[in-house]
């Protein structure tokens, strides 16, 4: 499967507040609790962007999401990165995530940051392929035992 079109949704749309809470659903089994976001939890206020790729093959359903939030006046934060266990490993995260890098281009962010937990190495293994770089821990995640930070330089 490699045919997917890729659109920006309200942070509200049905569509997309399905795909957060299967990812939620997913890190509370993975964390064996509830209590694994030491960051400010994402809202319609504080969204700059919010795509979701759905299948182009015919089904048309939602298979992937990405948000962007922005940070200051050159960086935003990568958050609510999702694919679903049937579309992993056939590229559509990695489309969701260069429709969000052009995004952010395009708002003339030149960094994006990100945090993801001690328990998703395969979310780190995904942003180290990409060319996402560890930091130290940023922002609200400061001190948290459980997070890990990258960045990329987009321009």
């Amino acid at each position: 499967m490699s045919d997917w079109t890729i659109e920006a949704l309200d942070w509200d749309d049905p569509e997309g507040a399905a795909l957060r809470a299967a990812q939620r659903a997913e890190l509370d089994a993975r964390y064996g609790c509830d209590d694994h976001e030491p960051g400010t939890v994402p809202s319609a206020a504080d969204i700059d962007l919010f795509l979701v790729a759905r299948d182009g093959g015919g089904t048309g359903a939602a298979l992937a999401c990405g948000a962007l939030r922005r940070l200051d006046a050159g960086s935003a934060e990568l958050k609510r990165m999702y694919v679903t266990p049937e579309a992993r490993g056939t590229g559509v995260a990695t489309a969701v995530l260069r429709a969000l890098e052009a995004a952010a281009v395009a708002r003339g962010w030149t960094t994006l940051r990100l945090e993801t937990g001690h328990r998703q190495p395969d979310a780190e293994r995904f942003y180290r392929r990409e060319g996402y770089r560890p930091i130290p821990l940023f922002g609200a995640y400061a001190g948290s035992a459980i997070s890990v930070c990258y960045e990329r330089v987009l321009v």
